[in-house]
């Protein structure tokens, strides 16, 4: 039996003051975890109307690329060694598709 591929949204709320560093993390999370085999998006997003609050789009293989990469190195240097102390709020969810666009389309 296929997974279904898994859609994790995170959003943060940073510390006031600690935005540019958060972008910096984010700046080196972002590459690095886009090159992993089991990713299929990792897109980082800030709100226009408040530059404090960061949106994460991920969509990985199965939960097994999701354990994966949480398990890499990057991600415990600067999500967890980094990120996650500049952060004021932070809620992640997961989503099941419904309506997926194929091919780019």
């Amino acid at each position: 039996m296929n997974e279904s591929p898994l859609c994790l949204t995170v959003q943060l709320l940073i510390r006031t003051g600690e935005e540019e560093r958060a972008e910096r993390c984010l700046a080196a999370l972002a590459p690095t975890s886009r090159a992993e085999p089991g990713c299929l998006i990792y897109n980082v997003h800030r709100c226009s109307d408040n530059p404090r609050t960061i949106f994460i789009y991920e969509l990985y293989r199965d939960r097994a690329a999701l354990a994966e990469h949480q398990k890499s190195a990057h991600f415990v240097r600067y999500a967890e060694g980094e990120l996650y102390g500049l952060v004021e709020e932070r809620a992640a969810r997961f989503y099941a598709p419904v309506a997926v666009a194929q091919s780019g389309r």
